[in-house]
């Protein structure tokens, strides 16, 4: 067989399995999402009526590390750790687990030992979704346990610079009756008792609150085991017997996992079927507000981004105006009033106009001047050692495949040398068995670094990179069927799996004719 040939026959496998990626969205439109600890510790707290509660407790021992904690290095694991360990207590507290009670206490101590030993120093934690209220909810949790614990082990103190305002603050509003803002709902759980049948919170639809289990069942309160006809309730027993007891954080996530599975596979020019009903459902998905992730989840500039740029891509140009609502000046937010900014979120703003003016020449005069205020500010962006970090996962090699693809298409000569910056950084990062990451080598970041080297224009002019990245699709074709670690920020760290899915298939696509 030549290497026309092979490289054929592997097009035809990527594209195969591609189509089945796209299939299986059809079929679980909810999402494809890792199991949470945090999610899953809520739960064994706020719902132990709800089924599947043994399960989950088994889960939590299981995923517990030698150490005692739960969750990734560098302050990841804080909130795992926090939930899991406050979990536990409360089913060793109310005696309702059917595993040996030493494991139980093992399992506890474990995880207070830990927690002290984090918390009694200055630990730099990362930039996750309401961590400020979830921290100082759990450890007010766990504190309250331990004054029902033989000894009385001493309480655990707040992380340096949180305090307990922040929880309170919320649960005055929620008990207020004001209305919550939606970016709120998602973590309902912190508001502790005050979110039981909170007046002002309204399940959607398919009866989540804030599209996340935690939030559902902290809204439920005991109603949900009286009740068993409540909706929210009906939301939970699904997760719960979709995964076996333990449940994801972040669902349903529609919008978000279409629209970047779908750009990813049509950015790398893997000859996709999409089916139709998928590329009306990304487009009636978008207001004048913008799109959601999915139904309980706030309107947010990346999801809205990501669709654009998608349906730009398929050749169903969509007007980017709802956009406008999160110019922050030279940038985007991620939603109005964002705390903080990210560069990933602007990379596909970026994708989105341009991709459209592409489509669209006559709609440059609109959006040319936020094409280049955008790209100028990813630019202002980047580190010394030219790659680039950011808010919505742990990887750099996301942000910085993120930044060089949308500066390289969309950037113009300006961002030339950011991009030849960019490349440098991947190439100088590739491990010795062909693999890129930051803790480890992994598939997904493998793939990110791979579609950095070869959808630039700086792959034609340095044979390195493709020699890189044909060591990197050895190391995927090697690691095909393992799973990807979480690195995606939400209230503790997930993967959404097929949209990693889509990106090693992108990457493989694209190394087969490098």
């Amino acid at each position: 067989m030549s290497i026309g040939e092979i490289a054929a026959h592997e097009t035809e496998s990527v594209t195969s399995a591609a189509d089945a990626l796209l299939t299986g969205l059809m079929h679980k439109p909810w999402g494809q999402v890792s199991l949470s600890t945090y999610e899953t510790g809520r739960l064994v707290t706020l719902a132990p009526w709800l089924i599947g509660h043994q399960e989950r407790i088994r889960y939590l021992l299981a995923a517990q590390r030698q150490d005692g904690s739960w969750g990734a290095p560098d302050g990841y694991g804080l909130v795992p750790t926090l939930s899991a360990t406050e979990a536990i207590l409360s089913a060793l507290l109310r005696d309702d687990y059917d595993i040996e009670r030493q494991s139980i206490r093992d399992a506890a101590d474990g995880g207070l030992r830990v927690l002290a030993g984090w918390l009694s120093g200055r630990q730099e934690l990362p930039d996750m979704p309401a961590i400020e209220h979830i921290v100082p909810s759990l450890v007010a949790l766990i504190n309250r346990h331990l004054e029902d614990l033989p000894g009385r082990p001493p309480p655990l103190p707040l992380p340096h610079g949180m305090s307990y305002d922040t929880i309170t603050l919320v649960r005055s509003w929620i008990e207020s009756g004001a209305e919550v803002p939606e970016k709120l709902l998602h973590a309902l759980e912190v508001a502790g008792p005050a979110a039981i049948g909170a007046a002002s919170v309204r399940p959607t639809a398919i009866g989540t609150i804030g599209a996340s289990p935690a939030a559902t069942a902290a809204w439920l309160g005991d109603r949900g085991a009286r009740d068993p006809d409540d909706p929210a309730r009906g939301h939970l027993e699904a997760l719960a017997r979709r995964h076996g007891g333990p449940v994801p954080v972040g669902v349903p996530i529609t919008v978000f996992e279409r629209g970047w599975v779908l750009s990813w596979l049509v950015r790398a020019g893997v000859p996709v079927d999409v089916p139709p009903e998928m590329v009306a459902d990304l487009r009636a998905a978008i207001g004048p507000a913008g799109a959601s992730a999915g139904p309980g989840l706030p309107a947010d500039a990346d999801t809205t981004s990501v669709a654009l740029y998608a349906l730009a891509l398929l050749d169903m140009p969509y007007e980017p105006d709802s956009l406008w609502a999160f110019h922050s000046g030279t940038h985007f937010s991620t939603w109005p009033g964002e705390q903080g900014c990210s560069v990933s979120v602007n990379a596909h703003v970026l994708d989105a106009f341009g991709q459209y003016v592409v489509c669209r020449p006559g709609a440059a005069a609109r959006y040319g001047e936020a094409i280049a205020d955008v790209a100028a500010w990813i630019r202002g962006r980047q580190r010394a050692d030219g790659s680039w970090i950011d808010r919505w996962h742990a990887s750099p090699y996301y942000a910085t495949a993120g930044c060089a693809l949308a500066l390289d298409e969309f950037g113009g000569d300006a961002s030339a040398a950011a991009v030849r910056g960019a490349v440098d950084w991947v190439l100088a990062g590739q491990r010795p068995d062909g693999s890129w990451g930051r803790w480890e080598g992994t598939a997904e970041e493998t793939a990110y670094a791979m579609m950095t080297l070869l959808l630039t224009r700086r792959r034609s002019a340095d044979p390195r990179s493709a020699e890189a990245a044909a060591r990197g699709h050895a190391y995927l074709m090697r690691s095909s069927g393992a799973n990807h670690p979480p690195l995606w920020h939400d209230k503790d760290l997930y993967t959404p799996v097929a949209v990693v899915r889509a990106a090693v298939l992108a990457s493989s696509h694209l190394a087969q004719w490098a």
